[in-house]
């Protein structure tokens, strides 16, 4: 793992065009596939249903689309670290893509690359390009551009 420290949300500028990370790895189990399809009513049968999923065409369940998509809050804080703010707060995402399914047992980790940072309503706007990767995957499992603002202290 490399999480990169940066002491004020002021040096986010010095990491435009960098890549950060990666992220430790996690597995995706079918328990935490049933609890998104339980949260979110999505309860199609390539996510939950194993036997049938088995004869489907990616071989096993698959998470969630959203579900990987969501997993970016969970790898972004492995990936940076912002200190000297008040708060830092999720402003939404831009182009978002799936190129690649996850299967139940995957392992996924993330890295991420700054792709810009601006002054925002008081704070600093970075949008972070987080490449979700699928471990031993020809191609990255999501990729999207999470909009971050952080408010100095």
């Amino acid at each position: 793992m490399t999480k990169t420290v940066i002491e004020s949300p002021a040096e986010l500028y010095d990491l435009i065009g960098k890549t950060l990370g990666p992220s430790p790895s996690m597995e995706i189990t079918q328990e935490r596939i049933n609890q998104f399809a339980d949260a979110t009513g999505d309860h199609q049968w390539i996510h939950i249903d194993a036997e049938k999923a088995a004869n489907g065409p990616f071989g096993a369940t698959i998470a969630h689309g959203y579900l990987t998509m969501s997993l970016a809050a969970k790898f972004m804080p492995e990936i940076i670290e912002v200190r000297g703010i008040a708060m830092g707060v999720n402003y939404g995402t831009e182009k978002t893509r799936f190129p690649s399914p996850v299967t139940v047992g995957s392992k996924l980790s993330a890295t991420g690359t700054v792709v810009s940072v601006e002054e925002a309503s008081g704070g600093i706007k970075m949008i972070l390009r987080i490449v979700m990767q699928a471990e031993g995957a020809e191609k990255p499992a999501c990729i999207v551009d999470a909009i971050s603002v952080y408010f100095p202290a």
